[in-house]
């Protein structure tokens, strides 16, 4: 089987624990972009994963927020979108702040989190996204008010919430959640919520058929719960070895190592031969 496009996630897959990109990763990716489709499918904000873009060399556009949008950096225009309606956000936060969640909104180029009450992995986010230069820097800010930044943005692409995972769980049993939303793990202890229906595998699978490419002719690998519609669209389904048995169990084949070992090198070697 001849495989035309390589869909990969970005945290515990492509990156190491330390957020880089393994040499052996690179060399990979960068000996197949020409021949093959290399396509970023991640839960992030594009502004956190455009320096990853940029190392790697793509061109092509990335599949951001778990599928809520495709965005283009070669123009930096948003491509294609299902993002939440402001009404719907805002009865979000709502809720929110009645469960005293604390929370993330990821805005049209921005993500941001409150300043009373800082995430602490955006705050990690942060402090990592100053190495980078200012064409290329991600756009995160600590905002007084969510309510106060949603009317100043066209997009809301997504909420993610981080704290404890059973409290956050039961935060997503509640109708209104579960009749709009799309909740998936996206870490473990943290949950996605975007608008009904967006899923990397649903946005992978409408690409595709932009291009010609068929699911049978694509390899998808990830590791986490929202990786798992897009593992099982893919003809072959790849888990990565630090992956939870969820994942594996939706995948065709694992990764010979993590992450932090030899990561995706060896599959992208054995199934895209030069």
């Amino acid at each position: 089987m001849k495989y035309k496009l390589l869909a990969l996630d970005l945290d515990g897959t492509t990156l190491t624990s330390n957020h880089e990109i393994l040499p052996q990763v690179k060399q990979e990716i960068q000996r197949v972009k020409d021949d093959v489709v290399v396509l970023l499918v991640t839960g992030r904000h594009h502004t956190a994963a455009r320096p990853y873009h940029h190392e790697l060399g793509l061109d092509t556009p990335i599949i951001s927020c778990n599928g809520t949008y495709i965005y283009d950096f070669s123009s930096d225009t948003v491509v294609k979108e299902n993002a939440l309606p402001k009404e719907k956000a805002k009865q979000f936060l709502q809720l929110a702040h009645q469960h005293q969640l604390n929370m993330v909104m990821y805005v049209t180029d921005a993500m941001t989190f409150s300043s009373q009450k800082p995430v602490e992995y955006m705050k990690a986010l942060e402090a990592w996204a100053e190495d980078f230069p200012a064409a290329i820097k991600p756009e995160i800010r600590r905002i007084a008010s969510f309510e106060q930044e949603l009317a100043l943005n066209d997009y809301i692409w997504k909420f993610v919430v981080e704290g404890d995972i059973e409290q956050i769980e039961s935060f997503t049993r509640l109708p209104f959640i579960q009749d709009e939303f799309s909740g998936e793990k996206s870490w473990s202890n943290r949950i996605d919520f975007a608008n009904k229906g967006n899923t990397k595998g649903a946005r992978l699978a409408e690409y595709i058929q932009t291009l010609g490419i068929t699911p049978s002719e694509v390899i998808a690998i990830g590791d986490n719960h929202n990786d798992i519609s897009m593992i099982e669209l893919a003809g072959l389904g790849v888990a990565m070895a630090n992956a939870d048995g969820a994942v594996k169990r939706a995948a065709d084949i694992s990764t010979p190592e993590g992450n932090d070992g030899k990561g995706i090198a060896d599959i992208i070697s054995t199934y895209f031969r030069a």
